[in-house]
């Protein structure tokens, strides 16, 4: 039997817009919108989707960062959504993010020593030199050197930058780490050295992660699945390997179409997505994809289409006509 880590049940995360005079919202911005999804112990599950789609916003809701309108999010089987600031601080040490830009989420006035220093103090250590000898280690974990814990943001290269950030991640000893577009403002061959560092880590630690990305082809890389999100909706989620190898939605279908071929000699046609993003103040009714769907009928346009499971467990999509169409 699966261990679940995270158990999400029709969650939404909705934002009030343009509000009365008696700060009446006229409108809702909803960025998550009736979203369902279980992450195992040691899993890593990606969340893909273009942008504005609600993938940030649904990592900053499981992590209580962002609290819900509605639905309900379990940690190790703890409902996490009504409690209070002072109930939630046990379980804050256990969920950590790393985010897209490691310079601006680093103080440029605090050495990297200061940095894991106010971390690890979530999680009180015997003596400073109990805190010093974490630090070391700390450092040892992500490919640092003891020196480097006396420098400061600006004197180390954006992938060393992002190392602080994981192992200031790492410090309070951390369960569940959310990756916001961890890798994506790197150069290619060190986004490659962070993310073997990160495979790496997730098994020496146990660690469970949810990896959030543009990025298809580091998805299929590092994860075990991957759901797929539209218009505060995920609609596809599958084993990685085989939602790239074979896609049941089409939009997961026009994403990987638009992955490049790393090949220079293969001539490559791009085919993109018709239409733009919707808005999320007032998305398409019926199914969200129907207006940029090459496969939409009147079902689409006035149906909200259901979760359907498919052949393999905790796999499923939403999607009417998923099992007439297939994808090479």
């Amino acid at each position: 039997m699966m261990d679940i880590l995270i158990h999400v049940r029709d969650l939404k995360t909705w934002f009030p817009q343009n509000r009365t005079l008696f700060g009446r919202p006229r409108a809702w911005l909803k960025a998550v919108d009736d979203v369902s999804l279980t992450i195992t112990k040691g899993e890593c599950l990606g969340l893909a989707g273009e942008s504005g789609c609600g993938k940030t916003t649904l990592g900053r809701t499981i992590l209580q960062l962002v609290k819900p309108r509605a639905g309900s999010i379990e940690f190790g089987g703890t409902p996490l959504q009504h409690l209070s600031s002072k109930e939630l601080q046990p379980y804050r040490p256990r969920m950590q993010m790393v985010f897209q830009d490691p310079k601006s989420s680093l103080n440029p006035k605090m050495t990297m020593l200061a940095v894991l220093t106010e971390a690890i103090r979530i999680n009180p250590l015997s003596g400073k030199g109990a805190v010093l000898d974490r630090a070391v280690e700390l450092a040892h974990l992500v490919d640092l050197r003891p020196e480097h814990l006396f420098r400061y943001p600006h004197e180390f290269s954006g992938g060393q930058q992002q190392r602080i950030c994981i192992a200031r991640a790492l410090a309070t000893g951390p369960d569940f780490i959310v990756f916001d577009e961890s890798t994506s403002a790197l150069d290619v061959s060190v986004q490659a050295q962070i993310l073997n560092l990160m495979e790496r880590l997730r098994m020496k630690l146990n660690l469970t992660y949810l990896f959030i990305s543009h990025d298809l082809s580091v998805l299929e890389q590092i994860c075990d699945r991957v759901a797929v999100m539209y218009g505060g909706q995920i609609v596809e989620i599958q084993d990685a390997r085989h939602l790239f190898a074979h896609p049941r939605h089409p939009y997961t279908k026009g994403l990987r179409e638009a992955v490049p071929i790393a090949d220079p000699d293969a001539r490559q046609t791009f085919v993109s997505i018709k239409g733009e993003v919707p808005s999320l103040i007032d998305p398409p009714g019926g199914c969200r994809f129907h207006p940029r769907c090459d496969f939409a009928d009147k079902t689409c346009e006035t149906k909200v289409p259901v979760p359907e499971n498919l052949e393999v467990q905790r796999n499923w999509i939403r999607c009417h006509h998923h099992k007439k169409l297939k994808f090479n």
